[in-house]
């Protein structure tokens, strides 16, 4: 008996230390992630290594978003007429005040082919229950088309008011299309989706899996939530699709998030960011043509630039955002996320920021909704702490708002959490905005809701009980693949 264990035992030393060495050889870039793929291989030996087959593939060098050919030299004509135009000094500032931010939107340009536009009008969403009316209203006006998109649509009261309403729009000629991730709604079985569709309402999964059980791109999620209309209107930012959204699950209760609703150019970039998304779900080869790219019925005065990412991508673009916005601050950081993972690259700004004398305020949830996620959160969040930010927990629901604002006059608004995932594994979206009226409402938004949290205090962190100690120490541990 003791002759078998012994032999089991080294034939699994054995196949653990060559998968380990597997793991070093497609990790050599990345210290971190090696490090917390090695201990869940030493902690679940042969399902560890399954598990980083089902969520570490590398994508970085695969073009799976593309432009046609004539779509391509229009893009690149756009961008560089503008790209030259900055290095001159000839692109003219409808807000004299944004000239200080060239770098950021050059940087965006270059990196991110994200067009920098000046004739928006953008209004802010907190609460689920304004913005889904809000939304219902506009696709009941949709004259031509209804593009949305969202990673959790969930098959609820919700869900099945917005798809009745998609159907009633369908069946009067409007063009419907739906692109839902099939991790994220997976409550949306095909069977359910054809009873509402017809021939004007087309409907996508992002990385739907030929297999019931295995996913073997599950770890990349498109975690974008989009609407577009008639090419007019653009929805972008951190609401879902479910009645929790509204406030409505007892668990999280009040739901705390921010949306924009844009109209101008910008909608053109959150227009092709879904076409391109839609072009890889569905089978339809649809052409970014000018209708559905019409003239802004409505001009506004707000810069805005629509920044996407995702692990198909060399650059982590919203996190690169991040940087440039924190280091280019002087007086103030705001920052509403429900995770709070960062690399050493956002933790080491932030800690920058703070010995220049920049004021960082960070607010999280006081409850999770992934407790490994939460954890990990808690414990970078005491780390901001130490190095003298200030640390705010969310107490009257669940805050999901992903949201930075800098020195009240730029402010980024979408659906990346300061987190791992969101820089290197999940498909992004994000509205980096230059106004100032926007950034001071997003910071008066900030102070509301730190009268209704709690600042945690120094002492009150370090006198955390030793098992939250410990549960905060393996969630960082694992932090770099959570």
């Amino acid at each position: 008996m003791l002759e078998n264990f012994l032999t089991n035992y080294s034939f699994i030393y054995i196949v653990n230390f060559f998968l380990a060495m597997i793991i070093i050889f497609l990790e050599r870039k990345n210290p971190s992630a090696t490090l917390a793929w090695l201990l869940t291989l030493l902690f679940i030996p042969g399902l560890g290594f399954f598990l980083y087959i089902m969520f570490s593939q590398n994508m970085a060098r695969r073009k799976i978003f593309k432009l046609k050919v004539t779509e391509s030299r229009i893009q690149e004509k756009l961008l560089n007429d503008q790209l030259k135009k900055l290095d001159e000094k000839s692109l003219i500032f409808n807000d004299q005040k944004n000239i200080v931010y060239k770098p950021i939107i050059r940087m965006h340009l270059l990196n991110s082919s994200a067009y920098f536009s000046q004739d928006n009008d953008v209004q802010i969403f907190s609460d689920g229950q304004n913005k889904f009316h809000d939304l219902l209203t506009e696709i009941e006006k949709a004259r031509d088309h209804i593009h949305i998109m969202y990673y959790i649509f969930r098959k609820d009261s919700l869900g099945e008011k917005i798809l009745e309403a998609l159907k009633k729009k369908s069946e009067e000629g409007v063009q419907v299309r739906l692109l839902i991730d099939s991790v994220g709604s997976r409550e949306l079985d095909e069977k359910y989706l054809d009873s509402f569709t017809n021939q004007n309402f087309k409907y996508a999964y992002f990385f739907k899996t030929k297999f019931k059980v295995i996913n073997f791109k599950l770890n990349y999620r498109n975690h974008r939530k989009l609407a577009i209309i008639d090419g007019q209107i653009g929805y972008i930012g951190g609401f879902n699709l479910g009645n929790e959204y509204l406030g409505e699950n007892d668990t999280f209760g009040y739901w705390r998030d921010t949306h924009l609703k844009i109209r101008g150019s910008a909608v053109h970039s959150i227009q092709i960011r879904f076409l391109l998304d839609w072009r890889n779900a569905s089978s339809e080869d649809i052409t970014i043509a000018k209708w559905f790219l019409p003239e802004p019925s409505i001009i506004g005065n707000t810069g805005v630039q629509i920044v996407s990412s995702g692990p198909d991508s060399k650059h982590e673009q919203i996190k690169q955002g991040y940087i440039k916005m924190i280091n280019q601050a002087e007086r103030s950081i705001y920052i509403q996320t429900p995770y709070f993972i960062p690399d050493e690259s956002i933790m080491e700004a932030l800690r920058i920021a703070i010995a220049s004398g920049v004021e960082v305020n960070l607010m999280i949830p006081n409850k999770p909704d992934h407790p490994f996620v939460y954890w990990a959160t808690y414990s970078y969040a005491g780390e901001l702490l130490r190095s003298g930010g200030k640390v705010f927990t969310y107490e009257q629901g669940f805050l999901h708002a992903k949201t930075i604002v800098v020195d009240e006059k730029i402010a980024s608004v979408g659906t990346a959490n300061f987190d791992v995932r969101s820089f290197k594994l999940n498909f992004e979206v994000n509205a980096f905005i230059y106004s100032e009226e926007i950034a001071k409402t997003l910071t008066q938004d900030f102070k509301n809701d730190a009268i209704l949290s709690y600042e945690l205090t120094r002492d009150a962190y370090y006198d955390r009980p030793t098992y939250i100690k410990f549960k905060e120490s393996i969630a960082r541990l694992l932090s770099p693949i959570l």
